[in-house]
């Protein structure tokens, strides 16, 4: 309540100064009315993650798409996505190259960056069955990109600039790019897929020179991935979990053919998605 707000009073004059003026002039009378507020307060997504202390972010319009744990008690941006867990296993799943393939394939572009579609990623991506190996794969992922980015005093998105660097040899850059094999690996096998030859290198791609896998075996992968994600609606169907009608009406509309199926949760039960706007 106002009154509340009130008692802090160095900010709450910021507020009065710069916001009211503005949503004075705001036709919705919860925004007009309660200037204070912040305008969208999303209380489903605070709801979802008020059970953690940490979430997994992952910002929407990025050339890295790779995702980070940070703490749930504070106020996240509209550009990013968050994920209702902390598990490491979980954040190994959304690092690696299985979840950046399928975003790269099914999200549009803003320039050179991907515009993450989380109905079109997320909710059709055929997660990995959690194991241990890819538990213990993010935590040594977050631990290398920790070190790596205190040591260069950078964030995330230069830190990655290095990591696709082929002349950057550092010892704390080259831990990072083990510690990607090494969440490919555990996610490979987590697949059943221990017949694929990752072949990590540096390897041309749309955006550019990356520290990936080879070209050919991206494109296996995707194959894979779609014939699991067909397999997978197929099996929610006749389990009666798509009954007609019974998505949202803001939901957006599947395109048919090469576009994936609606969902495919199976083995990511606890990793809901959360949109700062409300709870998919």
């Amino acid at each position: 309540p106002e009154e509340k707000a009130a008692t802090y009073e160095d900010v709450f004059a910021i507020v009065e100064r710069d916001v009211k003026p503005v949503r004075a002039l705001n036709k919705r009378p919860a925004r007009r009315d309660r200037w204070w507020q912040y305008a969208e307060r999303a209380p489903h997504l605070y709801k979802a993650i008020s059970c953690v202390d940490d979430v997994i972010v992952l910002a929407l319009v990025s050339r890295t798409v790779i995702p980070a744990r940070v703490k749930a008690s504070q106020v996240f941006a509209h550009k990013l996505c968050a994920f209702s867990t902390d598990k490491s296993s979980q954040l190994a799943a959304l690092s690696s190259n299985f979840h950046s393939l399928w975003a790269w394939k099914h999200s549009s572009t803003m320039k050179a960056d991907l515009n993450y579609s989380p109905s079109d990623v997320y909710e059709t991506f055929p997660r990995p069955k959690i194991n241990g190996d890819l538990t213990a794969a993010g935590n040594a992922l977050e631990s290398s990109q920790r070190l790596a980015a205190a040591h260069r005093s950078v964030g995330l998105t230069k830190l990655y600039n290095l990591v696709h660097a082929e002349a950057e040899q550092g010892a704390d850059i080259e831990r990072v790019r083990r510690a990607h094999v090494e969440v490919d690996e555990a996610g490979a096998e987590a697949y059943g897929w221990t017949d694929l030859g990752l072949k990590h290198g540096f390897h041309e791609t749309r955006q550019g020179t990356r520290f990936t896998i080879a070209p050919a075996v991206q494109t296996e992968i995707l194959d894979r991935l779609l014939e699991l994600n067909h397999a997978r609606y197929q099996e929610e169907q006749k389990a009666g979990l798509h009954v007609p009608g019974a998505r949202k009406k803001a939901s957006p509309a599947r395109k048919p053919a090469a576009k994936p199926e609606p969902k495919a949760d199976e083995g990511f039960q606890d990793g809901l998605f959360v949109h700062p706007n409300g709870l998919f």
